[in-house]
């Protein structure tokens, strides 16, 4: 290939260097630079064919690139890769070794042969150029996925059934809050776009947030508007979160958030060893998060005894007078399970409220025969495939179908008794 344009390019560069201002040299070194990438793939396209990196112990081109070039495995994939283009399409390799395109663009140049074919390529090459010539490589990858679709339209269902194979969307809880990742298929992913778009426009012309600012705390507002307003109430009671403490804990953060608000500068007595405060689904929380939730939430107490099996507050029976438990006794089976599901294993924090002795057989609306399962679990039972037996007072017992024992992980505590 004629290196004459690449020479051309690092001789202009080097007079912008020596007389240009800071605009004429920037954009003289990136004429230069993108020129050099494509001489640098032409000749990498050489050495391919000629094996010579076998010379210097290389097996293949592209640890040659790593040792000698130093560069790491993605910038040589890169590279070896724009080969395809430049060897398969004149106007483009053209363009490249004269700096008028960047590497960037010949990717997308790459991206087409694969995914457009060849001949497509070839037969609308003029075009792209001048696109590349005109435009960021996001531009061009946008006209060439364009044809894509024009000629392979059947890419976009098979895109679109993929997507859906591998929808999946987790939220977990980590050390410092929660970890929020997974894939969205085409519709559900553009309502969830197109929900946060709207939830964090800026308020004003003077919202100074940062786009993260807006869309966390966008998100934030909608999902408390969602949590007070907007879900259906499972027999009366809306969902919520749930934090658990315990009375000496409460008292204990109290003091201490007391300390460092009311005395600027004052470093405050550390926490007694005493048990933390637990918001259900994500674990122990700290005492200013614990003040926090106490000041934007409802409150209740219970009076509950520890035993031998899981915690229960010995109120609220109603025996056979009503099916449905009512509210406090809800909180209470809530409050007991600390919030998440009863099933060993199980973190989910939505329960129903289930008769261990279904009502249907006799059983009461008594908190000691109540249970807290998440609705899989729920459906898990009412399906045969997990079985309950005990009680609240002398501890739950799970079996699988087959009669095994599931068994729960006991949470251990770090406090010791005065």
């Amino acid at each position: 290939m004629n290196p004459e344009p690449t020479i051309d390019a690092m001789r202009q560069a080097a007079h912008a260097l020596r007389t240009g201002d800071a605009r004429d040299r920037a954009r003289a070194i990136q004429v230069a630079t993108d020129a050099l990438d494509a001489a640098k793939a032409v000749a990498l396209s050489e050495l391919e064919i000629s094996r010579d990196h076998e010379l210097d112990g290389a097996s293949t081109l592209n640890t040659w690139v790593r040792n000698e070039l130093r560069l790491n495995a993605g910038q040589a994939t890169a590279l070896v890769r724009n080969i395809t283009a430049l060897d398969e399409l004149p106007l483009v390799a053209e363009a490249a070794v004269a700096g008028r395109i960047s590497a960037a663009h010949v990717r997308v140049f790459v991206y087409g042969i694969k995914h457009v074919g060849l001949a497509k390529m070839r037969e609308f090459e003029d075009l792209f150029v001048a696109v590349a010539l005109e435009s960021d490589p996001a531009d061009l990858f946008e006209a060439v996925k364009h044809l894509k679709d024009v000629v392979h339209p059947e890419d976009l269902d098979d895109a679109w059934e993929k997507g859906m194979d591998k929808e999946d969307f987790q939220v977990n809880a980590v050390p410092d809050g929660w970890h929020v990742n997974g894939f969205l298929g085409t519709t559900t992913g553009a309502k969830l776009k197109k929900v946060i778009d709207s939830v964090s426009a800026p308020r004003d012309a003077d919202d100074t947030r940062t786009g993260a600012q807006r869309r966390v705390q966008g998100l934030d507002d909608l999902l408390s508007s969602i949590l007070a307003n907007g879900l259906p109430s499972d027999k009366g009671v809306k969902p919520h979160m749930s934090v658990f403490v315990d009375a000496e804990t409460l008292q204990a953060a109290a003091e201490h958030v007391k300390q460092a608000t009311e005395n600027p500068g004052f470093v405050p007595e550390p926490m007694p060893p005493v048990e933390p405060a637990r918001l259900a689904g994500h674990g122990a929380i700290g005492p200013n998060l614990l003040m926090y939730f106490l000041c934007i939430s409802d409150f209740t107490a219970f009076l509950m005894k520890e035993g031998d099996g899981d915690r229960q507050a010995q109120v609220l029976n109603a025996g056979r007078d009503r099916y449905q438990p009512n509210q406090l006794q809800r909180r209470s089976v809530i409050a007991r399970q600390e919030g998440v599901c009863a099933a060993p294993g199980c973190r989910h924090t939505h329960l129903e409220i289930h008769h261990v002795i279904w009502w249907s057989l006799g059983g009461k609306t008594d908190l000691d025969q109540l249970v807290g399962l998440c609705t899989r679990c729920h459906h898990l039972l009412h399906r045969g495939r997990l079985h309950i037996t005990g009680n609240a007072t002398d501890g739950f017992r799970f079996t699988n179908r087959s009669g095994r024992p599931l068994r729960r992980r006991r949470r251990v505590s770090f406090t010791r008794a005065a």
